[in-house]
């Protein structure tokens, strides 16, 4: 299994040419020690948003390279030099993260700026019930990526030279307005759910302020498993960091338990019990008691409520690249049409668990 996605397939959209690969195996052996060439580029075909290669050189060294999409791109979006700011900023860390290797912002080499990162050679699942795993495995496998998630939250950014990684205050306002944003910049249709729930976040938001590195995106398929032990080795696709509430990066991170697997990669319709995962309720207490969190269940809610609306806009954003021709995956209309659902299953949450006041 292969790294961001995680499987390697034929070449498809956006896939290097011939005078690409020549002039950024130029560019990588200025920049690289030890690079052979000429170097090959093979498109990783799973990831929704920036592309991703694995590059292998001459002498059968292999690296992964992250680049822009082509195209027009909505605003903020695809910032692959954040991820490359971020991963660089952690490696020092207890925070499993690829090293970085470099970064080049000229568009004239490939089209996009891109980085390049080492291959690390593991294992990614992407359904959160583990069928291919055992019970104590499972268990095992959530133990470590809670320790994992812990240990990012408990990271003082300006500690690692990330203190202006972004707006220390006002988390939820800037979010929610710019996810706002991204949505409308991407609508195609009247989703009501998201009209509704882009009324009531504002309106609904917590009052404490914290400030954590955020990573955006902590889903069981954005990490790397060591290839026989339940370890993480890397967490991936940092493109949607920040500095932000860490109760939120949690909350997405535990969508799994609050969705099915036909909404979108969830597990609520598992017996997650006999399958040896832990409740969503032992797993958030593991979560508080690692980072010394005293917990609100309401502002827990919220933030799951918030997390549902953000997967509906990126969904959404999805969507749209897919129509304009610049979406990194084959696949990338059908998971688009989900935001619908997503949206659906918030304002559900909220109407009928008491929220909506």
């Amino acid at each position: 299994m292969d790294q961001n996605g995680k499987s390697a397939d034929s070449p498809t959209r956006g896939q290097f040419d011939e005078s690409d690969t020549i002039g950024l195996g130029r560019w990588l052996r200025e920049h690289i020690e030890g690079i052979r060439l000429p170097v090959q580029a093979q498109r990783f075909n799973n990831g929704q948003s920036n592309p991703t290669y694995k590059i292998t050189d001459a002498a059968g060294q292999r690296f992964v390279l992250r680049k822009k999409p082509a195209g027009e791109l909505l605003p903020s979006a695809h910032a692959v030099d954040r991820e490359y700011r971020v991963m660089k900023a952690l490696e020092h860390t207890g925070v499993p993260v690829a090293r970085m290797l470099c970064y080049c912002d000229d568009a004239a080499i490939i089209g996009t700026p891109f980085y390049l990162m080492e291959f690390v050679d593991g294992r990614i699942f992407w359904d959160p019930a583990l069928p291919e795993l055992e019970e104590p495995q499972r268990a095992a496998v959530y133990r470590d990526m809670n320790r994992v998630v812990s240990t990012l939250h408990l990271i003082d950014p300006n500690a690692v030279g990330l203190g202006d990684f972004g707006r220390q205050e006002g988390f939820f306002q800037r979010q929610v307005s710019r996810w706002t944003r991204q949505y409308r910049a991407a609508e195609m249709e009247k989703i009501h759910a998201m009209d509704e729930l882009i009324d009531w976040l504002p309106a609904n938001m917590p009052t404490q302020e914290e400030c954590r590195i955020f990573h955006g995106d902590l889903r069981l398929d954005n990490m790397i498993f060591h290839p026989t032990e339940p370890r993480v080795l890397a967490v991936l696709d940092w493109e949607l960091s920040t500095l932000g509430h860490p109760l939120a990066d949690f909350a997405y991170h535990a969508l799994p338990w609050r969705l099915t697997s036909e909404q979108f990669r969830g597990m609520a319709e598992k017996n997650i019990e006999a399958l040896g995962i832990p409740s969503e309720q032992q797993y958030l207490q593991a979560y508080c008691q690692a980072t010394l969190r005293e917990l609100n269940p309401s502002e827990y809610e919220f933030c799951v409520a918030y997390s549902k609306f953000r997967l509906a806009a990126i969904l959404q954003g999805i969507r749209k690249r897919s129509l304009d021709g610049t979406a990194s995956s084959t696949n990338a209309e059908a998971t688009g049409l989900k935001a619908r659902v997503i949206a659906a299953a918030a304002w559900k949450m909220v109407t009928e668990g008491g929220m909506a006041h």
